[in-house]
């Protein structure tokens, strides 16, 4: 199903029938993707004494609570409030969900032992396009992205240098997929999360961080068009499914 959207000055064509689904699914599984030193998320029917309300226990439905932490157990977007003392809801400061965006294929580079996204790098894969959302995929890019375990294995991360670039570059939504865009054990300096949003400056309220993404390796780079869905948590972060649609002309 083919739809023109009038998008600023340009007119896009994009096929609604072919989502590409950038998400990670949350499973109550211990091989469910997971960082931040916590247990895996739960999925469980709710217990009324000694009856068990799911339909395979002899109830009429299935009623379960799940158990989960959104920056630690799958792909979740974030706002401001993740960093900052006053409390910032993301359901309140993401009020668009279209967006053009690229994508970027990135080979984390070694520095000082760690490996890191630098400013020259993201310069090089983005050029002089214009996009309010770049999703970075960087490699190798296997599909144990979907089941890793990421505690304690100081995974990629950006350099402070490589937030400031986006955020100067107009950049309002950066997507990756990796669990963070700082590195794991920083002394809780975040610089990139901290430059991305301009603590010392004025806040971006309406940028978002997303974590946890995978884009499969079918997916080339370029231009796509970014519907970026939340679940509606007054929370700094909620559970987020991004889906890209290929721009057709």
């Amino acid at each position: 199903m083919l739809a023109t959207i009038q998008y600023g000055s340009k007119k896009l064509q994009i096929d609604l029938s072919l989502p590409i689904d950038i998400s990670i699914p949350l499973r109550a599984s211990k091989s469910n993707v997971n960082a931040w030193y916590v247990d895996a998320p739960k999925i469980e029917p709710v217990k009324d004494g000694d009856k068990i309300v799911s339909v395979a226990d002899g109830a009429c439905v299935n009623f379960n609570t799940i158990f989960f932490n959104p920056h630690a157990h799958g792909t979740h977007t974030e706002c401001v409030g993740h960093i900052t003392k006053k409390v910032h809801s993301v359901n309140q400061n993401l009020k668009q969900f279209f967006f053009l965006a690229e994508v970027v294929t990135v080979a984390p580079e070694k520095l000082n032992g760690d490996f890191v996204i630098s400013k020259k790098q993201l310069q090089f894969a983005i050029g002089n396009k214009k996009r309010e959302a770049i999703a970075i995929r960087t490699i190798p890019n296997t599909q144990e992205k979907l089941t890793a375990q990421y505690a304690h294995t100081n995974p990629p991360y950006l350099l402070e240098d490589a937030a400031i670039y986006l955020r100067e570059k107009g950049v309002k939504h950066l997507l990756i997929d990796l669990p963070s865009v700082d590195k794991e054990k920083d002394e809780c300096k975040l610089l990139a999360h901290n430059a991305f949003w301009n603590t010392k400056g004025e806040l971006r309220l309406d940028a978002t961080i997303t974590e946890f993404i995978y884009v499969p390796n079918t997916v080339e780079d370029g231009v796509y068009f970014l519907n970026l869905q939340i679940a509606p948590f007054e929370n700094d972060a909620s559970p987020s499914k991004p889906v890209l649609y290929k721009v057709m002309s």
